[in-house]
């Protein structure tokens, strides 16, 4: 492969000559320049990216680590994408389908110098294993983390599931079924805290219905109007864990020619654009924000800067299904 030292040798300069031409800094003269370009062209020379990543000790890669894909992930994607670009970084996807080895290759070319830095939406492995890369360069997570080597752009969901249940005990809903996300994730614990506190300000019975738990598809939707359906005693308000569950539940009850709010209250959480379509009440949760946020962060420790971030705050968007 052509390489800088040939070009220099055929114009009969310098390799530092043939570097100012190319980088396009430092004095060239106009006859050295257009013999120079004219044999790169002639030679079809492409620096080397991985050798100018290298001396440069940057890639202007990032990496985002995700376990699959969703509305929400899509958008948090989109967002970091198009401001990662602006600041001139690509971005390499990573699924790993829960697969912790997958994650592990993503990590490595962290530690490679492949990657500049990594955006972590949903982890396979252990807070420690992730941690230990950090030496290597900056990672920041969307879930919710308090670590002083990982920094996340996590809302704590106390608050916005409080304003969501007071909404529905306002409009007068009093059997109202929570369905949850992920098991194991730390904001389905607050916000099960947040259902007993409530349940226990307005002394409302909570053990009627069953504890919904790893909710998160249209499918998941389907299957609970299914579930509604069979009941006797039934919620006649239901929190669903996020708009695609929310919108499952909604159109297989219309479907069956239910009224919504008329039979049952349905609240979502997010507000994609699926709340939009369906004219759905739900929580504002500003994605957009939070990936801004997470570029900033890795910006901020690879440039040594201190862009400031947004400030997060979620809000009730009221529709017509409550």
């Amino acid at each position: 492969m052509t390489n800088i030292q040939d070009i220099a040798r055929l114009a009969g300069v310098s390799t530092a000559t043939v570097s100012r031409v190319i980088n396009k800094r430092g004095y060239v003269s106009a006859l050295t320049k257009q013999k120079v370009l004219e044999i790169i062209k002639k030679l079809d020379y492409v620096p080397n990216a991985n050798a100018i990543s290298l001396k440069k000790g940057k890639t202007r890669q990032i990496g985002i680590i995700t376990t699959l894909f969703s509305p929400i992930i899509i958008q948090f994607v989109r967002t970091f994408s198009l401001i990662a670009e602006k600041n001139r970084f690509n971005i390499t996807l990573f699924i790993t389908n829960g697969d912790p080895a997958k994650e592990i290759l993503a990590l490595e070319m962290l530690r490679g110098k492949q990657l500049d830095g990594i955006a972590c939406l949903i982890r396979s492995n252990t807070w420690e294993v992730i941690e230990s890369y950090t030496r290597y360069g900056p990672i920041v997570t969307w879930q919710r983390l308090q670590n002083e080597h990982l920094p996340s752009v996590f809302m704590d969901q106390f608050h916005a599931y409080q304003v969501g249940l007071e909404h529905l005990y306002a409009k007068g809903y009093r059997k109202i079924l929570s369905v949850y996300p992920m098991s194991q994730g730390l904001n389905t614990k607050e916000r099960i805290r947040a259902y007993s506190e409530f349940a226990q300000r307005y002394h409302l019975i909570t053990d009627i219905f069953p504890h919904f738990e790893d909710k998160m598809l249209v499918q998941d939707g389907e299957e609970l109007a299914t579930w509604w359906l069979s009941q006797k005693y039934r919620p006649d308000a239901i929190f669903c864990a996020n708009d695609e569950v929310a919108a499952g539940l909604m159109t297989s009850l219309k479907r069956l020619g239910f009224s919504i709010p008329g039979d049952v209250g349905i609240l979502g959480f997010d507000n994609t654009e699926v709340a939009h379509l369906l004219d759905l009440t739900t929580i504002n949760y500003p994605i957009d924000q939070q990936a801004e946020n997470a570029f900033f962060i890795l910006q901020n420790k690879l440039n040594n800067t201190s862009h400031l971030l947004n400030t997060l705050t979620y809000k009730l968007v009221e529709r017509k299904s409550t």
